[in-house]
């Protein structure tokens, strides 16, 4: 069976594989602190079903409480290693919800199935305050079935990305953010297609952008928020010409190793 993303919205997206359910970052609210919910509705419950969910870093918008209360008894939560001490709400909702929870540091591998999943290292600063940017390590995740997934969480680029992160056949990689403007150890369009040229990667899907918006800024910059898929569409066209690069609309799927 060939693999199936559908991205559910800012970082959240399922990758199905070899029969298994990859489940990234999940964020299922329609409002987080001062940020709303401005496009796509809330995934249904289906979402949430997985066989193993990948939480990149600290970051309220990627490891969120609230939306890890509503995975399944006995699902398999893979954390960066640190989580649990740094996030004391995270042993009790694995602990409420009877969550298998995996502690991984880059370089880190487990098997789920039929898939290898193996943490990498990640350029951002992922801390929860008020825990120091090094105590917790931010990370990305290559997803190995019977194809290759690099979920790249939050990042920048960096200069061992395309080693650390080895041959892939799909990239999800962020081209946004949920504010007028990114910081250092992010990915904006360009970044983004400087990445995927790169990786080299087959096909990418674009994530993390043209969902959440602070609350009374939507006059502000709001280009940042509708065009970073379409300008990513653009750059990777001319920097990764090679590359089939999927934009998709929230809860939509593709099968990328299809059309390729």
């Amino acid at each position: 069976m060939p693999v199936e993303i559908t991205w559910w919205g800012h970082a959240t997206a399922t990758v199905e594989d070899s029969g298994v359910r990859v489940l990234t970052d999940p964020l299922f609210v329609r409002r987080l602190g001062h940020l709303r919910r401005r496009r796509g509705a809330l995934p249904p419950a289906a979402a949430a079903v997985a066989d193993v969910v990948l939480v990149s870093h600290l970051h309220a918008d990627h490891l969120h409480l609230g939306s890890l209360i509503r995975l399944a008894p006995g699902t398999r939560l893979v954390v960066p290693r640190g989580a649990p001490a740094a996030v004391p709400g995270l042993r009790k909702v694995a602990t409420a919800r009877g969550l298998l929870v995996s502690e991984a540091a880059p370089g880190d591998e487990l098997t789920v199935g039929a898939v290898r999943v193996r943490a990498v290292h990640a350029e951002h600063d992922g801390r929860r305050r008020p825990y120091g940017p090094h105590r917790v390590p931010a990370l990305g995740y290559v997803v190995r079935g019977e194809a290759t997934t690099y979920f790249a969480g939050d990042t920048g680029l960096f200069a061992t990305m395309a080693d650390e992160v080895g041959p892939v056949d799909v990239a999800l990689l962020p081209v946004g953010g949920w504010g007028p403007f990114l910081g250092h150890g992010h990915l904006d369009a360009g970044r983004a297609a400087r990445a995927l040229a790169l990786l080299d990667a087959a096909s990418a899907v674009p994530v993390h952008y043209g969902t959440y918006w602070p609350i009374g800024m939507d006059a502000v910059r709001p280009h940042e928020f509708h065009a970073p898929g379409e300008e990513f569409v653009r750059l990777a066209a001319q920097l990764a010409p090679k590359a089939t690069v999927h934009r998709l609309a929230h809860g939509e799927s593709v099968r990328p190793t299809e059309a390729v």
